[in-house]
């Protein structure tokens, strides 16, 4: 497995990867899949230095990809906090690549300050759950009923981690 930044000609995979997750419903808060517009703009905001997006390769495949996002933004007192995302290709799913993913992006945030991160799950997202549960990440918060597939109505979990001192 190699891990490195995300490059121009990864966003075809990538946007493929994030709609397995939407359609797995209940994993990700996005209800459709992501129009070229959207994954453009997403593109152009992980480029930037303070928000990068790494993927990992197996075999010259993307099989998967992680990034941070500045937690609320604007806010100085905050700039040191960020929220983490991974994805994994379910054909990659249980071989260690978002384990890695997030050890990875984990090291490049000491680089770039930030000392905390949240990882944000859908409450019955119990994959992801023991996953960052595993990764060193603590249960800090539960925002009850406030996502809504179809009839059902889910929460979001907030788990934490300080990265660095």
């Amino acid at each position: 497995m190699h891990i490195r930044k995300m490059k121009p000609d990864d966003i075809g995979r990538i946007r493929e990867i994030f709609d397995q997750a939407i359609c797995e419903k209940c994993k990700i808060a996005y209800l459709n899949p992501l129009t070229s517009d959207e994954m453009s703009h997403w593109f152009e905001d992980h480029v930037a230095e303070e928000s990068p997006a790494y993927v990992a390769e197996i075999a010259r495949t993307v099989a998967g990809f992680a990034y941070i996002d500045p937690y609320r933004p604007g806010r100085a007192a905050l700039k040191q906090t960020a929220e983490i995302s991974y994805f994994v290709d379910r054909d990659y799913r249980r071989r260690g690549v978002a384990t890695s993913l997030i050890s990875h992006t984990e090291g490049e945030c000491v680089k770039l300050g930030i000392k905390t991160l949240f990882a944000i799950i859908i409450d019955n997202n119990i994959d992801s759950i023991r996953l960052t549960e595993k990764c060193g990440y603590e249960k800090w918060g539960h925002l009850p009923e406030v996502a809504v597939f179809d009839d059902l109505e889910v929460g979001h979990l907030y788990y934490g981690k300080r990265i660095a001192r």
